[in-house]
């Protein structure tokens, strides 16, 4: 069966609305990167000038034969930095463990106690399975209210966003890292990945999984002071 190669108009009409109905699309594609980039302009920081917060949130970035991976590693690194400089006091790690032979918050309480952070000023959130997940789970289940948000630079304007839209003041401190293969599609991703956003912060749905409420993170401030 051959396949009809698509015709282009022939009449100077025909081109112009074509060229027009091309131009609308890219500017909607474009719209919700827009609004994350407007949105977060001013919430962003760094270790340094990250303002002191309660609570940090790190969101999980994957393993490598159970370790966290560099990207990860580099998420950690920065909370356990903000951490020593008594900038906070307690991390949540949100991650995913929806397999017994995977768990995310596990591998990121070692790294952080491994470096200086003890580990009853770590909660676990086992359930951020993606980034509204971790967000919406922060604030109903986990009570935080306010916090500085940790990942990558590419990723943190729309973690300060959604978690913005689940009822989270929160600063965003965007982790550099090398332009890598990763950092490109990381960055390539999260054009697309600006459309859920969205829809996730207009819609508000229930993460995949909620749960009840835990008192992880209340107790461990508490226990801090």
């Amino acid at each position: 069966m051959k396949i009809r190669r698509p015709r282009l108009p022939r009449t100077r009409a025909g081109q112009r609305r074509l060229v027009q109905s091309v131009m609308a699309a890219c500017v909607l594609a474009l719209l919700p990167a827009t609004w994350l980039y407007m949105s977060t302009a001013d919430r962003l920081r760094t270790t340094a000038d990250a303002p002191r917060t309660p609570v940090a949130v790190v969101f999980g970035a994957g393993l490598w034969n159970g370790e966290p991976s560099p990207y990860l590693a580099h998420r950690l690194d920065a909370a356990a930095k903000l951490y020593r400089a008594g900038r906070i006091e307690v991390v949540l790690v949100t991650g995913d463990n929806s397999r017994e032979d995977y768990d995310e918050p596990d591998a990121m309480r070692a790294y952080l106690t491994r470096h200086g952070v003890p580990g009853t000023r770590i909660v676990s959130d086992y359930a951020g399975f993606d980034t509204w997940d971790s967000c919406v789970r922060a604030r109903k289940i986990f009570g935080v209210d306010r916090a500085v948000l940790i990942s990558q630079d590419f990723h943190i304007r729309r973690a300060v966003a959604l978690c913005k839209a689940a009822g989270i003041d929160s600063y965003g401190v965007g982790v550099a890292a090398k332009h890598d293969v990763t950092w490109y599609y990381g960055g390539t991703r999260e054009v697309f990945a600006a459309g859920k956003a969205a829809l996730d912060a207009v819609l508000r749905p229930d993460p995949r999984f909620l749960g009840p409420k835990e008192r992880g993170v209340s107790r461990a401030l508490a226990a801090g002071r």
